[in-house]
């Protein structure tokens, strides 16, 4: 079967106060893909996802298949992390999920019951349903993480794009969050921002390497010779019956991920 190119990236470069944050990215995704974006703090992983989204200014093309439009917007779901969701905003956890439908009602559009019921479905497949009438303000991050997966995934979108999703959510949940997206790109290709390298290699289909500079190695397996030719700085990634990883030395790269 062919597959179609969702949204295509030539040239793409984005900056922040004379900082390049990307330089020269070409990139395609596909309508099946579920791509893991990996790479260390500060290498622009955010930035990527971000000039798709259209949220920042970019250099280059970035072309849309048409596929994606919906009138005045696109079949995108986003999931921010959470420390990019102000959670003074007076709304409940319900009223997050049903915001994902918010593109096509305004932002004080009225929901219909149809949209409550989806939502309440949501929220209880995510195991926050008991709590759906609860402020923002009072649930913990990663039943804040949770509703924001639903608010996500509420409009069937085509195209999924996740920034470290499992961040503040248990191993429970990230397992249930694995299994879940696995289903959900049966339907809609997924990006997924993640530092959960050990785990996220049994999952996706493709690596995408983020350094300023973006590579794309379209397998879940990468190897130690590939990471230093693609300048990416991270976690070595091993396959085994159980996912663990090996953790390389870089000397003054500012990687997290090692001591």
């Amino acid at each position: 079967m062919d597959r179609k190119t969702l949204i295509s990236l030539r040239g793409v470069g984005v900056s922040y106060d004379g900082h390049v944050a990307l330089e020269n990215v070409d990139l395609d995704i596909y309508d099946d893909d579920f791509i893991g974006v990996i790479g260390p703090n500060g290498g622009g992983k955010s930035s990527l996802a971000k000039a798709i989204l259209g949220a920042v200014p970019h250099s280059g093309t970035i072309a849309i298949d048409n596929s994606l439009r919906c009138g005045n917007h696109y079949k995108i779901g986003y999931m921010p992390q959470v420390s990019q969701f102000d959670r003074r905003f007076p709304i409940s956890i319900e009223e997050v999920a049903l915001s994902g439908l918010q593109s096509g009602k305004g932002f004080f559009g009225l929901y219909k019951a149809a949209d409550r019921r989806l939502a309440a479905r949501l929220l209880d497949e995510a195991g926050i349903g008991d709590i759906a009438s609860q402020p923002i303000g009072e649930v913990s991050g990663g039943q804040m993480q949770r509703a924001l997966l639903c608010r996500a995934i509420i409009s069937d979108p085509q195209l999924l794009i996740l920034d470290e999703p499992t961040n503040f959510v248990d191993s429970s949940f990230g397992r249930e969050l694995y299994a879940m997206l696995q289903r959900l790109n049966n339907r809609m290709a997924i990006v997924m921002i993640t530092h959960d390298v050990g785990t996220i290699t049994s999952v996706v289909k493709s690596i995408v390497c983020v350094n300023r500079h973006v590579h794309r190695h379209d397998s879940n397996i990468i190897t130690t010779e590939q990471l230093r030719e693609y300048n990416c700085p991270i976690q070595i990634i091993s396959h085994g019956d159980i996912p663990h990883t090996v953790l390389g030395h870089h000397e003054g790269d500012g990687c997290p991920h090692h001591g």
